[in-house]
């Protein structure tokens, strides 16, 4: 790939360069030239993928009894507070079993009550005692079941959100934990969750920056940390998943499909010159004209590609020592060819 573009780019900037060019020097002449300073930065080839804007917590809610589901407050798309009541079983049965918890509860305390008044007047013995004791807790335990389970009869919003998706209507009779809705909770914001493969994982670090586009949304960008990056593969595909946290898309819809361009650090630095300056390109290998220490001559040089950054060329070496290339110019020029800088 990088072998076409760059000559494809090399083809334009020659194209450009005849344009309007003045006849060609006499030999013995000094060329004159334009030349650009060789920058140098950290910089990796761009890892791109496709992925899916989403809250970055999502809670499947159910019922933690089975039963008859009486009502669902919400649908799909919904923004919810936490608090909210979103849905509730038919809570006939249930609280009927809480009535009889609590008469249960409440018979078995005054048991108690009466062995230990018959024990302090020797009436009953010791053993009876504890036993009415042993009664009166398992009572009060089955009544706290029961009260836990009524809570759990009714669904309420564990944080403020949007619903994602609703799974059951109001009539259907429903298993203990089948879920019903889904909340994305707003507590941790929303990301982009991308898959990537091996080769481009492993050059991705928490905190790389990254650009999202979004084809509903085309006149903004996003940008955003990496802030997650899985610890294994995902055993279907092989691939791992990695999030970015795009703060300022809380507003835009869940499950929007973006196009997301991560900017890993390199690992070393790389020399940066303009596309302009590349003359011929062979695969990996190009070469360009390095204006010598002195400032009035031209040194031809290989150099090998890294990777296209935009409008420049990284090179990962071939440019060692140099300080500027020529980019207007070079065609007149061949190695250790006299130069006039050009402003």
């Amino acid at each position: 790939m990088y072998r076409t573009s760059i000559t494809m780019l090399l083809s334009l900037g020659l194209a450009a360069c005849g344009r309007g060019r003045a006849a060609a020097p006499r030999a013995g002449d000094a060329v004159a030239v334009r030349v650009a300073p060789v920058s140098v930065d950290r910089i990796a080839p761009p890892v791109t993928a496709t992925g899916t804007l989403g809250p970055k917590e999502e809670v499947t809610l159910s019922f933690k009894l089975g039963g008859v589901v009486s009502r669902i407050f919400v649908d799909e798309g919904r923004a919810v507070r936490a608090g909210d009541t979103l849905a509730e079983l038919d809570l006939s049965e249930i609280d009927a079993g809480v009535v009889r918890t609590r008469s249960a509860a409440e018979k078995a305390e005054r048991d108690l009550t009466r062995a230990r008044r018959l024990y302090a007047d020797s009436v009953a013995t010791l053993e009876q005692a504890q036993n009415a004791q042993t009664g009166r807790d398992v009572a009060a335990a089955e009544l706290e079941t029961a009260l836990f389970n009524r809570r759990y009869a009714v669904i309420v919003a564990p944080a403020s959100g949007v619903i994602l998706r609703r799974t059951a209507e109001p009539g259907e009779l429903v298993q203990a934990g089948k879920p019903i809705l889904t909340l994305g909770s707003h507590a941790r914001g929303v990301v982009v969750r991308v898959a990537l493969a091996d080769r481009d994982v492993v050059l991705v670090r928490l905190g790389d920056r990254a650009v999202v586009r979004f084809d509903a949304v085309r006149d903004r960008t996003f940008d955003g940390p990496v802030t997650e990056i899985a610890g294994a593969a995902d055993p279907l595909t092989g691939t791992y998943r990695v999030e970015v946290t795009i703060p300022a898309a809380s507003g835009l819809a869940s499950g929007l499909v973006g196009r997301v361009e991560i900017h890993p650090v390199a690992a070393r630095p790389l020399m940066l010159v303009p596309i302009e300056a590349l003359l011929e390109a062979d695969g990996a290998n190009a070469t360009l004209y390095a204006l010598a220490p002195d400032g009035r001559h031209a040194e031809r040089r290989t150099v090998r590609v890294a990777f296209l950054a935009g409008d420049r060329v990284a090179i990962a070496s071939g440019l060692e020592g140099v300080a500027a290339v020529v980019t207007e110019g070079a065609a007149y020029l061949d190695d250790g060819a006299a130069v006039m800088v050009r402003p």
